[in-house]
């Protein structure tokens, strides 16, 4: 089975986790109420939060299903990924829909994504492993809006810090700020250094440097969320140099 590098999860692990987070934020979603502002997404409810969900796993379903591509599907193939009738029951056959195109295609089968200058695979499986992140912090978010924050499942979390650092994070381009070392150091995601130069983010696991620029410590799931912006750095043990940390943060691409 082909997966991007360091990935630690099955194919049918992932799907799991895509069904499970899924419906852990519509859980969560009920309980807070559709109008509750999302702590994790400012300018968001968790109307918003439901709806973004929903209308990625509708958009990844069509890029899978597409096969290999140069690019994204058209908008023709995109038709019918606006919210409509009962949310929660559209939000699941959202991701009723991703789950059918990623059985379908099975985990090798090659499809366009947006981290071809990763270097990671762009094939199904490498699709599903970043759905079970989007799906976990989503549900986090929805978590946090109805006050029930809940650590990340550890499946998830652990390969999500992965999934993140050889995946989003190479492919974020040059790092615009003098040279810098970040050791990370998570409980259950191993430990991992990135160097942050012209070439951007150099990414190596099991690296425990001599004196990084900043050193970030805790487990897998709180690491992750720290990245993503969803919970304070004070959660982690941090040592270093402050104005890296936040230029480090802020220049994080989550979109």
């Amino acid at each position: 089975m082909s997966t991007s590098s360091t990935a630690s999860l099955s194919f049918d692990d992932m799907l799991a986790l895509i069904e499970d987070r899924s419906a852990a934020l519509r859980t969560a979603a009920a309980a807070a109420g559709f109008d509750a502002p999302v702590p994790g997404c400012p300018d968001w409810s968790v109307r918003d939060l439901v709806a973004h969900l929903g209308e990625v796993h509708l958009f990844w379903s069509a890029v899978v299903a597409a096969g290999p591509a140069d690019g994204p599907p058209d908008e023709d193939q995109l038709s019918g990924r606006e919210p409509g009738g009962d949310l929660f029951a559209w939000s699941a056959a959202a991701t009723d829909a991703l789950l059918a195109a990623l059985r379908a295609a099975g985990p090798d089968r090659g499809c366009w994504t947006w981290w071809r200058s990763s270097g990671a695979p762009m094939d199904a499986s490498a699709v599903a492993r970043h759905q079970v992140q989007e799906a976990a912090v989503h549900a986090f978010d929805a978590q946090q809006a109805a006050g029930l924050g809940e650590p990340l499942p550890l499946a998830a979390a652990t390969d999500g810090l992965g999934e993140y650092l050889t995946v989003g994070l190479r492919s974020m381009g040059p790092w615009p700020f003098e040279p810098a070392t970040v050791a990370l150091q998570s409980a259950g995601g191993g430990d991992w250094l990135i160097d942050l130069g012209l070439d951007g983010a150099q990414v190596t696991a099991d690296a425990r440097p001599a004196a990084p620029t900043i050193t970030m410590a805790g487990s897998a799931g709180d690491v992750v969320l720290a990245l993503y912006r969803r919970t304070d750095p004070a959660t982690l043990k941090v040592t270093g140099d402050a104005e890296v940390l936040e230029q480090f943060l802020d220049w994080l691409d989550l979109d």
